[in-house]
Formats: structure tokens, sequence, C-alpha cells
């Protein structure tokens, strides 16, 4: 009689926090999915060691990750990191070597923009999410909108600025925001996401506390004209082929989608799908793909939309290459919607690594 041998598990490295100002999105990422990588046939598939990056950016084992994601443990992490003499990155651990493909729970810089796909490439080990260019085209909003210009994406009427500039020649600067644009507008760091350093500004006053706060996040800053839109959203997931989700809708009283309204249960809620037209939906879609493309990001991605329905314009805000995996985030609500439960997509991504 011949028994079928069963395959070892392959060994997944967590890697989670980093010397971002999304440290604490994060952890609450890494939690969602290292319970996904556990559970159910994937815990036959997959052998998962966790890995915390802390603030200072030093790279901790999984028995240091594995205390911090056993609750919502961010204060812990901080206090953690303030008591660390280790400052900087000085390499991964040494059951690092161990790992066959490195999944990203990372959200920010030095972990959404190329710094450690980079990383993982010299290391020759795959990992989940686009490669060092589609990763720091998409963090970078400068460089993601020149992206987007350039194959005539649709895109918010917008002016980029460094901090350079800010200093030298600040009310010209100003004055040009103004004729340009108007108001309101907004300010933001070119390089953070989950809303960080971003401020709507209604008036030359807030324009220059908006540039001053950005500023102290980034040296390179966009401003864009305000509209009031509706904020839609598309999943994508695929490598040689990309395949976009139904599309999700944010919904929200204040007066803009920021940290604490992302963040915070019961300021939004989410409409999945969206009650949008079937031409606005597929627009959206292919919209989604095009700008994947034009940045070069596959494996996972969410592309942001901002659609007026009065004058039916739907014009591309931003893509995110490794988009939040809270209990709150649209990414994997969009896929459940479209028939893809959270485990299944999570042994998708790992599968589209290998590729």
């Amino acid at each position: 009689m011949i028994h079928s041998i069963k395959p070892l598990p392959i060994k997944i490295g967590l890697v989670f926090g980093g010397a971002s100002g999304e440290h604490q999105v994060s952890i609450r990422s890494a939690q969602t999915l290292v319970r996904a990588l556990r559970e159910g046939t994937n815990s036959e598939r997959y052998d998962v060691k966790c890995f915390y990056i802390d603030l200072q950016g030093y790279c901790w084992p999984s028995i240091v990750a594995e205390s911090i994601l056993k609750e919502d443990l961010f204060n812990q992490a901080i206090e953690f990191t303030n008591t660390s003499k280790q400052k900087g990155f000085r390499g991964m651990p040494e059951e690092a070597d161990l790992i066959d493909i490195w999944c990203l729970a990372l959200h920010g810089p030095n972990g959404e923009d190329g710094t450690i796909q980079g990383l993982f490439t010299l290391m020759q080990k795959p990992f989940t999410g686009s490669g060092v260019l589609g990763s720091a085209v998409s963090m970078d909003k400068q460089a993601m909108k020149a992206c987007f210009t350039a194959v005539g994406l649709p895109q918010v009427p917008y002016i980029c600025l460094d901090i350079l500039e800010l200093e030298r020649i600040p009310n010209k600067l100003v004055n040009r925001i103004e004729k340009s644009l108007g108001y309101p507008c907004f300010v933001k760091p070119a390089n953070l996401g989950s809303s960080l350093g971003i401020s709507k500004c209604n008036s030359r006053q807030e324009l220059i506390s908006g540039l001053k706060l950005a500023s102290a996040y980034d040296s390179r800053l966009v401003v864009e004209r305000a509209v009031i839109a509706r904020e839609i959203e598309c999943a994508v997931v695929g490598k040689s082929v990309l395949r976009a989700s139904v599309l999700g809708e944010i919904c929200f009283e204040n007066e803009w989608y920021d940290y604490t309204t992302k963040y915070t249960k019961g300021s939004s809620y989410m409409v999945i799908p969206a009650h949008l037209s079937e031409e606005t939906t597929r627009r959206a879609r292919e919209l989604s793909l095009e700008a994947c493309r034009a940045v070069g990001a596959y494996g996972i991605a969410r592309v942001d939309f901002f659609y007026v329905e009065s004058t039916n314009n739907l014009w591309v805000n931003e893509i995110n290459t490794l988009p939040g995996f809270t209990e709150q985030s649209m990414y994997p609500m969009l896929w459940m919607s479209s028939g893809l439960t959270l485990n299944e997509l999570v042994h998708q991504l790992i599968k589209l690594a290998q590729e």
C-alpha cells in the first residue's frame, strides 16, 4: 500500500510594525493576517513566523513579535521601542534564514515604499505585493501622479512642490496655489498614507498651516483642489493577469475622511457594492487596472476614486500597494463581497508571490 506523503508547510515570515507614522495600523493589519494564515486549510499550508520592526527600525524575532500581536499592544510597542538600545536596522534575526516567503503587513515609509522590497529582492526571497519600482512610485504621490498623467488617467487639478520652495518663496508659492487651485484645497505629504499629515484648507492662513504640517512629515508635498465627491474604492489582485473586485463606497459624516474617521469605529461605514450605474462601475474597474499598470503595481493593490454624480466625473485619487487588513479595512471586505474569503484571499497573495 502506497501512502501519499504530506507536503511540508511553507514557512511564511509575517513582517509588521516599521519606522513609520502608520506603525499602529500595521500592527492591526498583522493581527488579521496572522489569524487568516493560521486558520482552516491555511494552517496546514503554512508555518508562520512573525517579525516585528520597531519605530527605530530594528527588527525583532518572533518571540517579541508574537507578544505584540497577542493583544492591541501599541502602547507596549512604543514603550518597547523607547527602552530599547537598538537603533536602526541591523539585519534580520537568524530565524529569518528559514523563511520561504515573506508576507508584508507594513504601511507607509520604510515598508511600502520599495525599501524592504529591495532587501528581500537582494535576499532572493519572494514576498507579497509589488516589487521595488511599483512600491516606490505608488508611495510617492508626486511620482504616482506623474505616471497617471503620462497615460492619461483623469485626476483632480493638483500642484507638486517641495520644502525648499516653501522655505525660499513661501508667499509666491501660496499665491500660485490660490490662483491655480483656489479654496478649498487639500495639502498632503507625498509619502504617507492613512490620511496622516493631510489638511483641508479653506483660507490662506489654513493653507500656510497645512503646508507647515505636511512639511513636518515629508519634504515633497502635493496640493489638490478639493471636490465634493463620493469616495469609491476598488481592490485589485493578480500579477500576469490583474483582477478587479466589486466597488465599495466610503460614507462618513465628517467634513472629510481623516485619520480619526478612518480608524474610529462608528465614524464611517462602507457600502459594498457601491450604488453606481453599470457604466460607471465598469469604467472604475477598468481604470483600476490601468492605474496598476501605469505604476507597475501587482500582487495586491487598492485604487481610490472621487466620483461626482452630477457631472459623471470619475477621478483617480491614488493607489495603495499594501492596503490595510484591519477589521475595518475596505480591501478584504471588497473581495469577500466578490466571493473570496479572507483566508482564501491571503492564500492567493502567497501564491502570487511565488509566480
